[in-house]
């Protein structure tokens, strides 16, 4: 649904969303580029609305701009489609993902974890990402990759420095269940450690990470269960109160999971090869390794919409210029 400002400004708000036919699966766009009022006044006006709205909510303006209470903000109207599309897409994940995201935003980091997992875990009961798995190859008919050489992550400690490595280069460091408890029991003995004042985090290989362990996925049956998995040994919940400690190095593809830990870290370097990217709302989800919280502090709530929201691909120096990154290196 698309309206123009001016009929936005004068009485829509008004009116309860459902009584105007807005629902979930869809998305709401306020197209401000021929608008002769103050975008600025009228979306903080219309902020408590646009927070209750089931569907995610864009604004549209002629140049860059940021407008309060909107889950997202683009200048072109190909962006706005961008988003409207991923909407109709899969609408459970996309309502879920900004409704979650509103709520993230003023909370703490471990209140936030604890959002982002409840809302992971409803949708993995969902339709949408039911839908992707059945789409996924079958795990005994994907090629085989040989026996792992040594412990899925590396540990080794130098006076008040330690140095942590995903050492899985033939899965491209692809975090499944033995890495994210490898990774869980060294970033506690970084942050339990008072006198390991620098952590450095790095991937094996030609990538940092590309994510979760795709052949793990929807094996956890009940989404109760994977939540309170998560509430005891998701690596993220170190990160939230130590991360200024971390320092990750990043290099190749840095996806989902494995971007979510390291926008924790108090500083993020990245090669000039490095590229990022979050596509679970293209799997009926949302970041469930702590990227709703960590993304989101790093972007801002629209910034972490958009990526995740659009799935795209970004590249270092484009996270260096959001922020998402700290300097590009190497």
């Amino acid at each position: 649904m698309q309206i123009e400002a001016a009929a936005f400004a004068s009485d829509l708000i008004g009116y309860d969303p459902l009584i105007l036919g807005i629902g979930s699966g869809k998305s709401v766009t306020v197209d401000f580029t021929a608008f002769d009022g103050d975008p600025v006044a009228v979306s903080a006006s219309a902020e408590s609305w646009l927070l209750r709205l089931p569907c995610p909510s864009i604004a549209l303006t002629a140049t860059p701009l940021r407008l309060k209470g909107f889950d997202i903000c683009v200048s072109s109207q190909a962006q706005a489609e961008r988003v409207a599309a991923a909407t109709a897409a899969n609408p459970a994940a996309s309502t879920v993902l900004v409704q979650a995201l509103r709520v993230i935003e003023g909370l703490p980091l471990q209140a936030g974890l604890v959002v982002e997992s409840l809302a992971f875990a409803a949708l993995q009961q969902g339709h949408e990402f039911h839908d992707w798995l059945s789409r996924l190859p079958r795990l005994d008919s994907m090629p085989s990759s040989a026996q792992p050489d040594g412990p899925p992550v590396l540990v080794e400690r130098e006076g008040d420095a330690m140095a942590i490595v995903l050492n899985r280069p033939a899965t491209r460091n692809a975090i499944d269940v033995a890495m994210r408890d490898a990774l869980f029991e060294a970033f506690s003995l970084a942050c339990m450690g008072p006198d390991i004042a620098r952590v450095d985090v790095r991937g094996a290989g030609d990538s940092f990470s590309i994510g979760g362990a795709l052949g793990e996925f929807g094996q956890v049956a009940s989404g109760a269960s994977a939540h309170l998995i998560r509430t005891e040994r998701l690596p993220a919940r170190m990160l939230a109160d130590h991360g200024h400690k971390f320092h990750f190095h990043l290099h190749g593809a840095v996806i989902g999971a494995g971007l979510e830990i390291a926008a924790f870290g108090g500083s993020i370097t990245a090669t000039p090869n490095t590229f990022m990217r979050l596509p679970e709302i293209g799997m009926g989800l949302i970041p469930g390794a702590g990227g709703c919280v960590s993304v989101t502090r790093r972007l801002g709530r629209q910034g972490a919409a958009w990526m995740i929201m659009t799935g795209a691909r970004v590249s270092a120096r484009t996270a260096l210029r959001w922020g998402l990154i700290d300097r590009i290196e190497g």
